[in-house]
C-alpha cells in the first residue's frame, strides 16, 4: 500500500504559531522578572511591516529591516495576542516600537548555548 503524503495539515503555519506562543512566554517572563543569568534576546523584524510602529528617525535609519537586542537596558516591554512592545534608547533617547508577530523574521537567544 503506497503512502500518500499528509493532506489538510499546514506545518509552516502550526511551526510559526508554537514559535510566537514561545517567544510570547519568554517575553512574559522576562517583562515579569528579567531575564535568568546571561540570556539576552535578539529581534529581527520588518520595519516596513504593516503595524509596525517606530519613531521616523528609526525608521529612515531602518528602511527594511532591524533587529534589536533586550538585555540591560529596556523599559515597558509586554506581549500580547497581537506582538510585542518596548521601549529602548537609541543615541540616548527612548524610542517605543510596537511590533506585530506577523514582521517578526528571526529570534535568537546566543546564550542558550
Amino acid at each position: 500500500m503506497a503512502h500518500s503524503p499528509v493532506v489538510g495539515f499546514d506545518y509552516p503555519v502550526l511551526l510559526r504559531g508554537a514559535l510566537v506562543s514561545l517567544i510570547r512566554g519568554l517575553i512574559d517572563r522576562v517583562a515579569e522578572e528579567g531575564f535568568p543569568g546571561d540570556h539576552h534576546f535578539l529581534l529581527t523584524f520588518g520595519t516596513g511591516e504593516s503595524g509596525v510602529e517606530m519613531s521616523s528617525r528609526l525608521r529612515k535609519r531602518y528602511p527594511e529591516e532591524m533587529t534589536i537586542v533586550l538585555q540591560h537596558q529596556f523599559w515597558n516591554l509586554t506581549a500580547d495576542d497581537d506582538g510585542f512592545k518596548v521601549t529602548l534608547r537609541f543615541g540616548g533617547n527612548p524610542e517605543p516600537l510596537t511590533v506585530p508577530w506577523s514582521a517578526l523574521r528571526a529570534f535568537a537567544d546566543p546564550s542558550s548555548g
